[in-house]
This record gives C-alpha cells, sequence and structure tokens, in this order.
C-alpha cells in the first residue's frame, strides 16, 4: 500500500512540474532583432482575453499597433503587425517559438515585391 501511494505522490509532483514548464505566450516580451546592419528593439504585449489571445507590438516611434490574427498552437505564437515608416506601412508576419521566458523566431516583410525575413529573439519582462 505504501509502494502505491509513494507511488501516486511522485506522479502527481512530476505532473505539477511538467505543467509549469507549459509555454504560455501571455506576457509582455522585450524583442531584439537587426535589420541590414541596425540593431532594433521592439515591445511585444499579449494577452488573454476569454478563449483568444490579442496584443500589441510597440517600437521606439510607433505604440500600440494592434495585432491581427493571434494564433499559438504546439508552443508556436503567430500574428502579424503593422509597421508604419515615414508614409509606407508594412504588414510584418510573425512567428515564434515560446520556451519559459524566451521567444525565438522569424519576422517577415514584403517591400515592394521582395520578401525579407529577419531573426527576432526576446526575453519576458517580469512584472
Amino acid at each position: 500500500m505504501k509502494a502505491i501511494l509513494t507511488a501516486a505522490l511522485v506522479f502527481g509532483l512530476c505532473n505539477i512540474a511538467v505543467a509549469d514548464d507549459k509555454a504560455d505566450p501571455v506576457g509582455s516580451w522585450k524583442c531584439e532583432y537587426t535589420v541590414g546592419m541596425m540593431k532594433r528593439e521592439s515591445t511585444l504585449s499579449i494577452k488573454k482575453v476569454g478563449d483568444k489571445l490579442v496584443g500589441t507590438m510597440d517600437w521606439p516611434d510607433q505604440k500600440e499597433a494592434k495585432l491581427k490574427d493571434v494564433a499559438f498552437k504546439d508552443g508556436e505564437l503567430t500574428f502579424t503587425a503593422e509597421r508604419e515608416l515615414k508614409d509606407m506601412k508594412l504588414v510584418i508576419k510573425y512567428k515564434l517559438k515560446v520556451e519559459k521566458d524566451t521567444i525565438k523566431g522569424k519576422g517577415e516583410v514584403e517591400i515592394g515585391n521582395e520578401k525579407r525575413d529577419f531573426e527576432i529573439e526576446g526575453r519576458r519582462e517580469k512584472k
């Protein structure tokens, strides 16, 4: 009987530990990426409203750009954001892998008829 209780307790604790490691995109993320030879920064904010994920992206010269098509499946966060630069509006598609307090992936933007992609990574900001 002791062996069964011990096994049940160990199994239960293991499940709790695994649940704590589950990827969660909700939070504020400080991101860095390089375009051309210039290092850039942005802040990604993801919230859960009911069953739905919503969010915004901030850049130094543009605040609270609303994200579209926000989805999270199998540890991967995808969304699009509209970036305004001077008189251009650029739609950037993001695909990011969430692991604990880090995100890493790619952004893709079409400028003219040319698609360009860039690596992006970030860390969850502590509250």
